[in-house]
């Protein structure tokens, strides 16, 4: 909620003073810096990993390394791209809304699925969330992020559908490629539902849903 009440107010001055395509680019950035990059990073590491020819262990090893491939440097530039493109898309007296609920929505597609699938690994950086997650903490984040929904009215909430539906078909891929979810992965479900979420209300909005 706090990282899209920011986003949301940067959005408001950039569009303000800025054409907005300038004002959707500069926003980005200003979420990469709110956030350092964290999320990026495990999706860079993801499509190093998940997306390599190999045996689902060697993917897991290919995820800790820390050098980033081709796969990886695609991967984050096409997420860069889309959100800035989706931004700009947003019409003008609602874009601040979906830029207030995309980093909820994203972060409560975290807390799904790390309640609902499986740690692929016996140590990591998602382990003590695994370890301490539960039905309670699930339900927390629900209502957090069904009133933040409401800021965009029905199409929030149906931008949220969207975002667990998104969750779902990605935990199955996911664990077609190896066994379960890992901090990265949870890092690139953040980027991606995030991503879904400012898409889905580009659409809803542009077609008067």
């Amino acid at each position: 909620v706090v990282i899209g009440g920011l986003l949301a107010g940067g959005w408001l001055l950039m569009a303000w003073a800025l054409p907005s395509l300038p004002a959707a680019a500069l926003t980005v950035g200003m979420w990469l810096a709110v956030t350092g990059g964290l999320h990026v990073d495990g999706l860079a590491d993801c499509c190093d990993g998940l997306l390599a020819a190999k045996s689902p262990a060697e993917r897991l090893e290919i995820m800790r390394d820390t050098a980033v491939g081709a796969f990886g440097v695609v991967g984050v530039s096409w997420l860069l791209i889309a959100k800035a493109a989706s931004i700009a898309a947003l019409p003008h007296p609602c874009g601040w809304k979906a830029l207030f609920l995309a980093p909820v929505a994203g972060r409560w597609a975290v807390v799904y699925a790390i309640v609902r699938y499986p740690y692929a690994r016996t140590e990591g950086l998602g382990s003590p969330l695994k370890g301490a997650a539960g039905p309670d903490k699930l339900a927390l984040a629900t209502i957090f992020t069904v009133t933040a929904s409401l800021a965009a009215g029905i199409r929030g909430v149906a931008a949220v559908a969207v975002v667990w539906v998104f969750t779902a078909l990605f935990a199955r891929w996911v664990q077609s490629r190896i066994p379960g979810f890992t901090g990265d992965v949870y890092g690139a479900l953040c980027e991606l539902s995030e991503l879904a979420t400012l898409v889905a209300l580009s659409i809803l909005w542009r077609f008067g849903i």
